[in-house]
């Protein structure tokens, strides 16, 4: 299933589950340092768009275009991997949460690179091995996320592809951006159902791995045996978990 496809299933929650993070947005928008024009590839609903920049939306799936709010960037109905540009439109591109639902991350970057100065992509390193041990959902309750990586390019392919450095993003307790891993000190949230649909990783697993996990968790709360496996995370005001910053 594209990625195109994929929010078009699952895209409906996205307005009420996925919304700009402050502490995020100041870190993604420090790296567009001063650029005045900006095109969002993969901008879904509109998180993260900066204010006060010219800003060209790009999204393939049509309902995720429906949900952008009024005043919103003009949308382009478009692929990362064939941006409809000419070379150097924009100071920079970027991206945010998107690139591993990309068919060809690396065309899709280059593409990036190739209509703007700059890029800056936020995304997660999958390519750590560590990664998923660091976030108890996956190491715990959810391996089948490992099936997801096979044959991808690693965050280091991705970066030389275009010539870009790495920077880590830690993630809040209380992030207000539904990603996968912003509940890492509220497990309890990973137990609704309307949070778990805005994120697409549940409907990669499917709803037989999905329902094993919510049960082992739900379990766990109950009996405490999650809070002692994750004591070392309970005072934590922010948490490494992967996420990184691609800038070129």
């Amino acid at each position: 299933m594209s990625g195109a496809q994929l929010y078009d299933t699952i895209g409906a929650t996205y307005t009420a589950t996925r919304r700009t993070d402050p502490r995020i947005a100041a870190s993604i928008w420090a790296a567009l340092g001063d650029a005045r024009t900006v095109v969002n590839v993969g901008a879904g609903t509109g998180s993260y768009e900066p204010p006060g920049r010219v800003v060209t939306a790009v999204e393939p799936s049509a309902l995720m275009r429906a949900q952008r709010p009024a005043g919103a960037a003009p949308c382009v109905a478009a692929t990362a991997e064939r941006l409809p540009f000419e070379d150097q439109s924009f100071d920079v591109a970027m991206a945010v949460s998107t690139v591993h639902h990309w068919p060809d991350p690396i065309a899709g970057l280059r593409e990036m690179r190739r209509v703007a100065g700059r890029v800056v992509v936020f995304t997660h390193d999958s390519s750590d091995t560590g990664w998923r041990y660091r976030f108890w959902l996956t190491r715990d309750y959810l391996p089948e996320v490992a099936d997801f990586l096979v044959g991808r390019p690693t965050l280091t392919e991705q970066a030389r592809a275009i010539g870009a450095r790495t920077e880590p993003v830690l993630i809040p307790w209380d992030c207000a951006d539904g990603i996968f891993e912003a509940y890492w000190r509220r497990p309890r949230a990973y137990l609704d159902d309307h949070v778990r649909r805005g994120m697409s990783v549940w409907s990669r697993v499917g709803p037989e791995a999905e329902q094993r996990a919510v049960r082992s968790l739900d379990a766990d709360l109950a009996s405490g045996r999650w809070a002692e496996r994750n004591c070392d995370i309970a005072d934590l005001d922010a948490a490494e978990l992967g996420l990184r910053l691609l800038i070129a």
